[in-house]
């Protein structure tokens, strides 16, 4: 019986050394790439639906604001609920004035948050403004010009 014998070249061995590494590493960096973006979305979405939830508050309140004078129209065609943006929360103790308190305590739990009522005939606007700066992907000059959102609503209030 004969003996078969397997040489390797000598200059071969040396040749495939490292190999197996730099592939493993090219991986670890395409994977690392990968995971930074993900983390990447992964913030731009929380910052969005931040965003997303200042706005929906900021409808609800503007909503309620409308519902509050709906209930009270004597009082808000009479003039009870306007305010302007920038106005203190009023002190009293009707019925309107309770409802501009209440709701005016609301929308300043948004950041920034202000609240104004004006009237035209039987139409009456509601604004709510707040600061969105979170929610903005612009550069930070524009950011901080362009942060202060509002929800305007536009409601007919008719007399009893």
């Amino acid at each position: 019986m004969r003996k078969f014998q397997t040489r390797f070249s000598s200059r071969s061995v040396p040749a495939q050394r490292g190999v197996s590494l730099i592939e493993v590493l090219v991986a670890v960096v395409i994977l690392t790439i990968g995971l930074l973006g993900l983390a990447g979305l992964q913030a731009s979405g929380m910052r969005v639906g931040h965003s997303s939830f200042y706005r929906t508050q900021a409808n609800q309140l503007a909503f309620d604001m409308a519902d509050r004078m709906r209930a009270n129209p004597s009082d808000a065609r009479a003039g009870s609920y306007a305010r302007p943006l920038s106005a203190t929360i009023p002190t009293g103790t009707s019925t309107a004035e309770r409802d501009v308190a209440d709701w005016m305590r609301r929308v300043r739990a948004l950041p920034n948050g202000q609240g104004g009522v004006t009237f035209n005939d039987a139409i009456a606007t509601i604004v709510v403004q707040w600061d969105d700066q979170r929610g903005s992907v612009k550069d930070a000059q524009t950011r901080l010009a362009d942060s202060a959102q509002q929800v305007r609503l536009e409601a007919q209030i008719w007399a009893n």
